[in-house]
């Protein structure tokens, strides 16, 4: 197996979840437009139509990168291409893997119907062993409809740009690929890390009961090179849960920790075998860091921790929501770190996972948020809650993951202020996070008009840091009123005594000298108040709002945006292709905690 560190490792389309044995299939497949939705009465599942467009995967029609680049609304597309097993894949169960497809799909292989999905940002899978042949013909058809009660994040349900909604991203726009395995195998693999009695929790969850053979585990835990831990076990349920004891007796410090300062990680390779057997073999990671809330301050593995985060919506002006290439995730974490940020908002997006894993890797704090839907009603209730739940199911052993925001800024929930069925959803929401995954803090709905939440997170756009100190004179007043027109908490509701208090959106400074000016497609261009006329003129709001935020006794950090201008939205440390518009040396010199935090 490559070792977590391996360049082969950091490029596969699960570095948290990988199998040696894999085969991209990327690259170009024949595509189709559908308006007329007659593709399943022609039989274009059947492989033998012939598709007009080739388009790049996994990038976006919408995009220039997936060399069709067409903005406009098609609630139909079809995919196709053609492939043979690689011969590391031959005489196995070959698995067939999709990263993410936006929103509704079906898969066909081989004119057999597979596997349906729905929902835009998370993966799927199937078997298709039994269906494959010396050369395979693999179609995918997919609707994505501009009903706003589906997550959608920030990509617009109409033509054009609005406001601070973009140019959505239609089909697949992450990695497919094929596996093999050679029986019963792993579904997925869940580390909860203790470091108060130093042990983790290994959860195991085969993909199918064991039957009448023998089933073991064999679970190697290293930390670089060295052997931490080995122990094998009989298996006689699905689902197998086992506490390691993870203290070195041979060091002062028996753990390693996981923190910005020290992003210490422990390689976890897990074998099964059936009758002596191998069948399938996967290596994950995790790290031993603890997280919790207590007496208003956020603590990291029992120490305080102020968080710097910049907020990034993980856009690109050529791929929009896929990365560009396979070091882009790389950069985009280096480059925040460069900025002197210890940490990073993912808005409205569940991104690629080698986001999640650059940022174990470098020491990057992240904040996992939901993608909003825009409407309240049944079906935008349970596709939140699916997507949730299936966000926290891949990503749970990030370690740098350690806040969930199931809603932003009462986006779907417009009138949960007075609304108790609203409320109540937002208290579910936070319940549901907690029920998966107690060991993360929640941000129940991020900028105003909270129900239940570990952080009390306010928005705030002022242009001065003189009008932002008077905004958050005390802690009391502000939670009691209001900032943006918007009530900070929910009718009913108040801030609870261990919860932290950070502000979470404020900035959002243009310049006229930096970035796009005029219009882009039907909009202008534009930041929060008036574009700033000179860096110098940035650089003092910045400072100014920066500093007045950080003088704040009660507040625990704060997140600026943004990282990048997107599209219309001209306000990031950053240009859309990653060019700093200030110098990241001046900006860290700003951000870093002269307290050391």
């Amino acid at each position: 197996m490559h070792s977590l560190m391996s360049e082969e490792r950091a490029r596969h389309p699960r570095p948290d979840f990988y199998r040696k044995s894999y085969q991209l299939l990327n690259g170009k497949w024949d595509f189709a437009f559908d308006d007329g939705n007659i593709g399943l009465k022609a039989n274009w599942q059947s492989g033998k139509a012939n598709f007009p467009l080739q388009i790049l995967v996994p990038f976006t029609y919408q995009s220039e990168k997936s060399g069709i680049d067409d903005p406009g609304y098609h609630p139909v597309i079809w995919y196709k291409r053609t492939f043979t097993l690689d011969e590391k894949l031959i005489g196995g169960r070959v698995h067939l893997k999709f990263g993410a497809v936006d929103y509704k799909c079906d898969v066909y292989v081989n004119s057999e119907k597979l596997v349906s999905h729905e929902g835009g940002y998370t993966p799927f899978s199937c078997d298709i062993t039994e269906f494959l042949v010396a050369e395979n013909t693999l179609v995918v058809r997919v609707e994505d409809s501009r009903d706003i009660a589906q997550p959608r994040g920030k990509q617009y349900w109409k033509d054009g740009l609005m406001g601070c909604w973009y140019t959505p991203c239609s089909g697949i726009w992450q990695d497919v690929y094929l596996e093999r395995t050679d029986g019963i195998s792993i579904d997925y693999v869940h580390v909860t890390p203790d470091i108060d009695s130093r042990s983790a929790k290994i959860e195991v969850v085969l993909d199918k009961i064991p039957g009448y053979g023998e089933v073991s585990l064999e679970y190697t835990v290293m930390y670089g090179s060295r052997v931490v831990r080995q122990i094998t076990s009989n298996v006689p349920h699905r689902r197998y849960a086992i506490s390691l004891d993870m203290r070195d007796a041979n060091r002062v410090d028996s753990l390693k920790l996981w923190s910005p300062a020290t992003p210490h990680l422990y390689e976890l390779n897990i074998r099964v075998s059936v009758n002596g057997r191998l069948t399938d073999e996967v290596s994950t990671y995790f790290g031993m860091r603890k997280v919790e809330v207590k007496n208003g301050r956020v603590l990291l593995n029992n120490r305080p921790v102020y968080q710097r985060l910049v907020l990034d919506q993980g856009y690109w002006e050529k791929s929009l929501l896929s990365p560009p290439n396979a070091d882009a995730l790389k950069t985009d974490v280096e480059l925040i770190k460069a900025l002197g940020f210890n940490g990073v908002r993912k808005h409205q997006k569940i991104e690629d996972p080698r986001f999640y894993y650059w940022c174990d890797r470098l020491g990057l704090l992240c904040w996992g948020e939901l993608p909003s839907a825009y409407e309240y009603n049944w079906d935008s209730r349970q596709n939140l809650c699916r997507d949730l739940s299936e966000f926290i199911k891949r990503d749970y052993n990030h370690p740098s993951i350690i806040t969930w925001v199931p809603l932003n800024e009462s986006w779907g929930v417009r009138e949960i202020y007075a609304d108790k069925a609203q409320q109540n959803f937002s208290i579910m929401l936070y319940y549901l996070c907690k029920s998966q995954d107690p060991t993360r803090l929640v941000s129940g709905n991020d900028g105003w008009e909270q129900t239940i939440t570990d952080i009390s997170a306010i928005h705030d756009y002022v242009a001065s840091g003189e009008e932002l100190a008077k905004h958050f004179a005390t802690r009391e007043k502000v939670e009691a009123g209001s900032v943006a027109g918007r009530m900070c908490f929910a009718e009913g509701f108040t801030s609870s005594e261990n919860s932290a208090f950070m502000i979470t959106e404020y900035g959002g400074i243009a310049m006229t000298v930096k970035g796009k000016q005029g219009k882009i497609a039907n909009m202008e261009t534009w930041g929060y108040h008036d574009k700033v006329e000179s860096v110098e003129e940035f650089l003092k709001r910045y400072k100014g709002l920066t500093d007045a935020i950080r003088n704040l006794p009660y507040c625990q950090g704060y997140c600026y945006t943004q990282l990048t201008d997107v599209m219309q939205e001209v306000n990031g440390l950053l240009l859309p292709d990653r060019t700093p518009k200030v110098s990241p040396e001046i900006i860290a010199e700003i951000n870093v905690n002269p307290e050391g935090f």
